[in-house]
């Protein structure tokens, strides 16, 4: 059965897409730590980021750098934090969430919740500079 990412690429589910190439895609979380949290993603449906081949590993982490530097453009912080936890989607993925401190990227804390017009803005004031 297709992951939820997967259905996102396929077009099935609708996401706040940020950033996207043949190959990957980073749409905003939408249970968001922080304002412009990302995850970025392959098109290629894999559950663990260390299974997937390593030239598509490596070019996964340079299309997350440049949304990483998107995001530090657009988003007011002091770092772009990184996470790969692997356990909540069966679908490697990379969280990129703005932080100020350590504190910032705890994902017990309770998560953000903005209307689905600050949604739409937040990714496409990253999309403008990626």
């Amino acid at each position: 059965m297709p992951s939820i990412f997967a259905k996102i690429v396929a077009g099935e589910i609708p996401c706040y897409k940020v950033a996207e190439n043949d190959e990957f895609l980073a749409f905003l979380d939408i249970f968001p730590l922080a304002k412009g949290h990302s995850l970025v993603i392959p098109k290629l449906e894999t559950d663990y980021i260390f299974d997937i081949e390593s030239d598509a590993y490596s070019r996964l982490w340079l299309f997350a750098k440049k949304v990483a530097q998107a995001q530090k453009k657009v988003i007011s912080c002091e770092r772009i934090g990184v996470a790969v936890i692997g356990l909540e989607v069966p679908h490697a993925h990379i969280h990129l969430v703005p932080i100020n401190g350590v504190n910032d990227i705890d994902f017990s804390k309770p998560k953000l919740s903005f209307s689905k017009q600050e949604m739409n803005q937040i990714a496409i004031d990253i999309s403008k500079v990626f």
